[in-house]
């Protein structure tokens, strides 16, 4: 994102270790704003097996900033386009997968702060809790400098992303459910098979279906992903 020079540091209220100090600073440094109060962004990067003051409430607010101020980037970008278009373009980029993988960009993983048994399970590099706190870090921004100070954030973080596409990415879903219309079959089905691991990190197996005709499944860290994946697995299966 955005990078600036030297940050003063922060004057405001201390951590002993200094910390509070250095998240000020990286900041500033990340997304071009330098916080007037320090709170939010801590609780913005604080998971629920650290504290029961954790990222949830604000990843709730930033989940919806980020969504309005999307909205109004591709309204912008694609002024041609339907409404149609414009949807299954703004899903594709608001998904967790992607919110963690702009998270990664910013070397969000080295901030947070989580418990022992959390770190220990691989939550540091899992897409649930990466992309809920970069929704969060969203939230905090809106919080402390406004919607300029989020949209900017945004517009750097995902930058090339949003324009990558030269036409608006068909939902696997919604691509396999037009293929058995169109070939009179069966409403696709999906069902969860397995889920494994820790609470912050599963896995979810799913198996999507067309009736007898064929089935595939696939993994995801949460069912919505899982059932894209196995829909997607399926239309490649009938070609």
């Amino acid at each position: 994102m955005v990078q600036r020079g030297t940050v003063e540091p922060h004057r405001g209220r201390l951590l002993n270790d200094g910390r509070s100090d250095d998240l000020t600073g990286w900041i500033a440094n990340t997304f071009g704003h330098r916080p007037a109060d320090i709170a939010p962004f801590e609780r913005a990067l604080t998971h629920g097996s650290q504290a029961a003051a954790n990222y949830e409430r604000l990843e709730f607010l930033g989940d919806r900033v980020l969504g309005l101020v999307m909205a109004e980037w591709l309204f912008a970008l694609f002024p041609n386009e339907p409404e149609g278009a414009l949807s299954k373009r703004l899903n594709a980029l608001v998904t967790g997968a992607v919110c963690a993988d702009v998270a990664r960009g910013l070397g969000i993983a080295a901030h947070l702060k989580l418990g022992k048994q959390a770190r220990d399970d691989g939550a540091t590099d899992s897409d649930n809790v990466l992309g809920d706190v970069m929704e969060a870090l969203i939230g905090a921004l809106y919080l402390d400098g406004g919607l300029d100070v989020a949209r900017a954030a945004i517009r750097s973080g995902w930058g090339e992303r949003v324009k990558t596409q030269g036409s608006a990415p068909q939902h696997p879903k919604s691509a396999l459910q037009e293929w058995a219309a169109a070939h009179n079959r069966r409403t696709p089905a999906y069902e969860v098979v397995d889920r494994s691991g820790p609470h912050h990190a599963p896995r979810f197996t799913v198996k999507a279906s067309i009736g007898t005709l064929a089935e595939a499944t696939a993994e995801g860290s949460s069912k919505q992903e899982a059932e894209t994946a196995a829909a997607a697995a399926l239309l490649a299966k009938l070609g």
